[in-house]
């Protein structure tokens, strides 16, 4: 069969790395794909925020099923367009994408069907936000209505400085551009975890959860970031807490989101607080997480086995034992242009990339990269995840920092602390 993935990132290099495992596929195409898939896949140009062109290149690649990595193309209704064509689509609809293209609708969702959040208020104009304030206690997260791409959840020590904060999210000073609503929200303090699932309108297939590093600089401190690493090991989620979620969150949000008409179908991405009051949803994505996927992915025990998954979601049939997962953790490490997430620059060579795949255990994923005169260049903030699987987790770190050792470009940066606290937390429990 031929697979057609939407996308370029470091989590399209990942699916299209495991979906190519599957014997059942001739041709994997991407668009627009990037240096490293164009050694896995046919990568075609698209620009994917334009619909008119995400549709052209579906439309003449005719694939038997098309995968959208991406939040953008889903919030511009590809998959409704596509769908209309009697094309085979992995993905939620522009509707049920809501669930992560507006922060106000997945709030007032969960509250209509009593998923466990944290407190909140929708704020529509700038004259409402003293009255809103006044039922919160500092810390107050500060969120945008829209998509940001990362860089629109702000956590405010005080209330004036979340006062100042909502002010330029409403004037468009933070972001570029105005926003319609803005999100005042209680903060939670505990482990935040990511837990996806592949789901069919109906039923759902949990991943390996994983927990994200988001932070630029080591220990987490410094601005936020599309993500500078991911773990994933068993140890994140007990079988028992996987269960409650499934039935607390999971499948509330799958019957809620069919009984008003909007059935999701694709990843359902559960940013999840595990607070000393429980489990809260800090957000939900309606696509895979970058880098959690990179991470993710490779404890698959047959990553062929995505797509069939993938498959089944499309035609309403999951099946709950579809996958099966490696006890093995692993462990991905971004390596960034310097001046990310602010300014950078590209096109600078990169070295050693294939010294750093020959390590044992490693996967070099290409987030931000190109081809120039037939070498990788850097084209990218976020350009490799150095994803390693070992029998511990700090192995699996070891193998993955080995690995960037062997690899160079100019202002190339990295934490060297991805993980760091689940490894203190695992050498104290020794003492």
């Amino acid at each position: 069969m031929k697979v057609l993935v939407i996308g370029g990132g470091g989590r399209e290099h990942a699916l299209v790395w495991a979906i190519r495992q599957s014997p059942r596929v001739k041709e994997i195409v991407c668009a627009p794909g990037n240096g490293g898939i164009a050694a896995l896949a046919r990568c075609v140009p698209v620009n994917q925020k334009n619909l008119a062109d995400l549709v052209r290149v579906a439309v003449e690649e005719q694939p038997d099923l098309t995968v959208i990595g991406p939040e953008i193309p889903l919030s511009l209704g590809l998959v409704d367009v596509l769908t209309r064509r009697g094309m085979r689509v992995f993905g939620p609809t522009r509707r049920a994408a809501m669930l992560e293209t507006s922060k106000a609708f997945a709030k007032e969702f969960m509250q209509r069907h009593n998923v466990p959040t944290a407190h909140y208020a929708v704020c529509h104009a700038i004259d409402e936000l003293p009255e809103a304030m006044a039922h919160f206690h500092a810390p107050i997260v500060v969120k945008a209505d829209g998509l940001a791409a990362g860089k629109g959840v702000v956590i405010c020590p005080s209330k004036e400085e979340a006062q100042s904060t909502a002010e330029q999210l409403f004037s468009g000073q933070l972001l570029g551009e105005p926003c319609n609503k803005v999100i005042l929200e209680e903060f939670l303090e505990g482990d935040e975890i990511s837990w996806l699932v592949i789901a069919d309108g109906k039923h759902a297939l949990p991943l390996a959860a994983a927990r994200d590093h988001k932070r630029i600089g080591e220990g987490d401190t410094g601005p936020n970031t599309g993500g500078m690493g991911a773990y994933s090991t068993d140890d994140l989620l007990e079988p028992a807490m996987r269960e409650w979620l499934m039935t607390h969150v999971v499948q509330p949000v799958l019957d809620g989101m069919a009984a008003e008409e909007m059935p999701f179908v694709g990843v359902l991405y559960c940013g999840l607080m595990m607070t000393a009051r429980g489990p809260m949803v800090l957000e939900f994505n309606a696509r895979f997480g970058d880098p959690e996927t990179q991470a993710i992915l490779p404890r698959l025990q047959q990553g062929g086995l995505l797509l069939d998954a993938m498959e089944a979601a499309v035609e309403g049939r999951l099946n709950p034992d579809q996958l099966a997962w490696r006890p093995q953790p692993s462990v991905t490490v971004i390596a960034a242009s310097h001046g990310y997430p602010g300014g950078f620059t590209a096109g600078h060579p990169i070295a050693g990339l294939e010294q750093a795949a020959g390590h044992e255990g490693v996967t070099v994923f290409h987030s931000g990269t190109s081809v120039t005169d037939g070498k990788p260049v850097t084209a990218g903030g976020r350009v490799l995840a150095v994803t390693a699987v070992a029998d511990t987790l700090q192995q699996a770190c070891d193998r993955a920092y080995q690995a960037l050792d062997q690899i160079r470009f100019d202002g190339m940066y990295y934490r060297r602390d991805i993980g760091y606290r689940a490894l203190q937390k695992k050498a104290e429990e020794k003492l």
